[in-house]
């Protein structure tokens, strides 16, 4: 499914590599007005003004409109098929543990490969990488359909089809995300994102609940098949979508007449583009608010995120609560989620700093939760907690998706790509030894402590590493600004 970034959340037609202009570049003012006319149409209506904040800013572009439709039909299909996918790998082989090596076979390409889906996704138009790659899990989709209604499925395939999904996912992930940042300016991709997160959460609702109607009337089969045409609808709509003015677009993309970059020093066409998979690696590691945003959320992550492992634990024990007490948090956590997304979406220019003091707000959260002394209090403060880690979240996705040049975007998000994999595979055991050690709530408090000291202890590294100005007095700066003369020769 695209991913629910702007970014969950298409770009322009590609043309080849321009050729040499042998005459003046027209300025932005001299473009005719039919041209200005024709881009006015096809990109929808004019982006709000500089000064708007409204969470919904994202929809008045035409096509994000029709991305935000695609997300919604796709996220729906995804869930239906997830919904009964696990009953199915139990009924095939009767085994827990083989449920769980379907998920990891699946996840495990996006460890190895991630760096080179991102160079793919560079080096390519992102509308053909993006539409092929969802035509692509649509034929898995259909093909998992057809095996199970003749029943041809066997674990041996079913783990082969989950390793081809994941591969495909390398490329179709940073592909669909970082064709939505086309759709809409820079200042507007925090809205894009928080739409897409609201629509993804309906997605899943919706998947959810159609997966048993569906399963009930038409078999297993039809959850798969139902996937499989929600992959072939977002192939069919991205053809259609067009760029916004003035968004950035990868190596091998136009620009849309009379628009420029997203940065306005930065050329969306490098003299030399370098594509290798190392060059994205290199630019990630010397860049420090990539590498710092990287630390913030993975110790977040492995410490503090895992909500349905710590306040499962937590509800079901020290709290005393059932399977209902837990499922009135859970419900709890996602009304905060979506109030995160609304308010994240009224951002505009999103720093790694707001996501540090986000983090660290939301691990101080969870030390109080932690302390809880009966269920209701807890549900108190699980909403601002989850209201918190979905700003974050907006605001993080945003800095990675614009930071980086835009020819190297895909490289960047193929990084971030395997390092998600890694912290999601190393923090749920991490964190299940912590409880077994400190129980439920030590557990969160430590968390909530490693959090909030690692984040700290960075900053203060940060403002260590910052040369202090030096400031002169009026004499000594005329001094400094005369001209110092040279020897005569």
């Amino acid at each position: 499914m695209p991913s629910s970034s702007a970014v969950p959340v298409p770009s322009p037609v590609p043309v080849p590599s321009p050729l040499p202009v042998s005459g003046p570049v027209p300025a932005p003012d001299a473009v005719p007005a039919a041209v200005a006319d024709a881009v006015a149409k096809a990109t929808g209506p004019a982006a709000p003004g500089p000064a708007s904040h409204a969470p919904w800013r994202s929809l008045r572009y035409r096509s994000m409109r029709w991305w935000s439709l695609a997300n919604f039909v796709s996220n729906a299909g995804t869930w239906m098929q997830l919904t009964v996918q696990n009953l199915l790998v139990l009924q095939i082989t009767g085994s827990a543990a083989a449920t769980g090596l379907s998920i990891s076979v699946q996840a495990a390409p996006a460890l190895l490969m991630s760096l080179a889906g991102g160079a793919a996704v560079d080096r390519w138009p992102r509308k053909v990488t993006a539409a092929v790659s969802q035509a692509l899990l649509g034929a898995v989709a259909f093909v998992t359909a057809a095996l199970v209604a003749v029943g041809r499925l066997d674990l041996t395939v079913l783990m082969v089809l989950a390793a081809v999904t994941g591969v495909i996912a390398t490329v179709d992930g940073p592909a669909c995300a970082l064709l939505g940042n086309d759709l809409v300016r820079k200042e507007d991709v925090p809205s894009a994102i928080g739409v897409g997160s609201l629509v993804s959460n309906a997605g899943r609702l919706a998947g959810t609940a159609l997966a048993g109607v569906t399963v009930g009337f038409l078999g297993t089969a039809a959850a798969y098949a139902a996937n499989g045409v929600s992959f072939l609808f977002v192939a069919a709509v991205i053809p259609f979508l067009r760029p916004a003015c003035k968004a950035v677009r990868g190596a091998g993309e136009a620009s849309a007449p009379g628009g420029d970059g997203a940065r306005g020093e930065e050329s969306p066409h490098p003299a030399e583009p370098d594509l290798t998979v190392r060059q994205g690696l290199v630019f990630f590691l010397r860049r420090p608010r990539l590498v710092a945003l990287a630390g913030i959320t993975g110790i977040s992550a492995v410490f503090g995120r895992n909500y349905g492992l710590t306040l499962a634990v937590l509800v079901t024990g020290p709290l005393a609560g059932g399977a209902g007490a837990f499922g009135t948090v859970s419900t709890v956590l996602a009304v905060g989620g979506i109030v995160g997304a609304v308010l994240g979406a009224r951002l505009r220019s999103p720093s790694v700093r707001l996501v540090g003091t986000l983090a660290a707000a939301g691990a101080l959260l969870q030390m109080v939760a932690a302390l809880s002394p009966s269920l209701a209090v807890l549900l108190v403060v699980v909403l601002p907690m989850a209201v918190v880690e979905s700003v974050s979240d907006t605001a993080g996705t945003t800095v990675l998706q614009t930071d980086p040049p835009a020819h190297l975007r895909g490289r960047v998000l193929g990084v971030w790509g395997s390092i998600r994999t890694v912290w999601g595979l190393a923090g749920p055991p991490a964190l299940g030894l912590l409880m077994e050690l400190a129980g439920a709530r030590g557990a969160l408090v430590a968390g909530g402590l490693i959090i909030v000291a690692s984040i700290g202890a960075g900053h203060a590294l940060r403002r260590r590493g910052t040369a202090a100005p030096v400031i002169l007095r009026t004499g000594e700066r005329a001094a400094a600004e005369r001209p110092v003369l040279g020897t005569a020769a």
